[in-house]
Order: C-alpha cells, then sequence, then structure tokens
C-alpha cells in the first residue's frame, strides 16, 4: 500500500468511529448490539472500499502486462509482415524484369 493510501485508510477508520460515537450516544447509548453493529458495519465498509481497490490496483497491472505484451506481439507481426512482403516485391520484381528481358528479345 501506498502512503496516501494509509493516511485515507486511518483517517476513514477515525471518522468511522466518530460517526458510531455520535450515532451510538444520541440514539441509543445503553444498547451494547446497536454499538457493536454499529461498529461492525463501518468497519466492513471501510474493508470493502480497501478491497475495491486493492482489486482495481491488481487490475490495472494486469492491463498493462498484457498490454505489454500486446504491443510486443504487434512489433514481431509487423516484422514478419515486412519481411513477407520484402521478400514478395523482391520476387515481382525478378518476375518484371524476367518479363522485360523476353519482351524485347
Amino acid at each position: 500500500m501506498e502512503v496516501r493510501d494509509i493516511i485515507f485508510s486511518s483517517i476513514m477508520v477515525f471518522s468511522g468511529f466518530v460517526l458510531v460515537y455520535k450515532l451510538v450516544y444520541n440514539y441509543s447509548p445503553r444498547d451494547p448490539v446497536v454499538v457493536i453493529s454499529t461498529v461492525v458495519l463501518i468497519g466492513m465498509i471501510a474493508a470493502m472500499l480497501l478491497s475495491v481497490n486493492e482489486r482495481l490496483r491488481r487490475f490495472e497491472i494486469e492491463l498493462k502486462d498484457h498490454e505489454r505484451s500486446l504491443h510486443i506481439s504487434m512489433h514481431s507481426v509487423e516484422e514478419e509482415v515486412k519481411d513477407r512482403v520484402g521478400g514478395a516485391v523482391k520476387k515481382l520484381d525478378e518476375v518484371r524484369e524476367e518479363l522485360l528481358r523476353r519482351g524485347y528479345r
């Protein structure tokens, strides 16, 4: 994780606890089920956001790898096509020269 992600995560967790504190003590200060469920809910939302962030990061890395692989494949195909076209042009030139020599005789 980057430093930025760690800072954002800590701010998110801190704000989650502040939200739980305000929510619980304003509405139901004595009910432990509400306190625990609210803390779990905020924690799961934070974990879900971090998980989505990590999946997107892995997807981006895989996409870059595939892009690099595709670029290398395209380059090799381009070289192969150049070689084949060059060979075909050379053969056509030989045939043309042969036809020109036969036509002047």
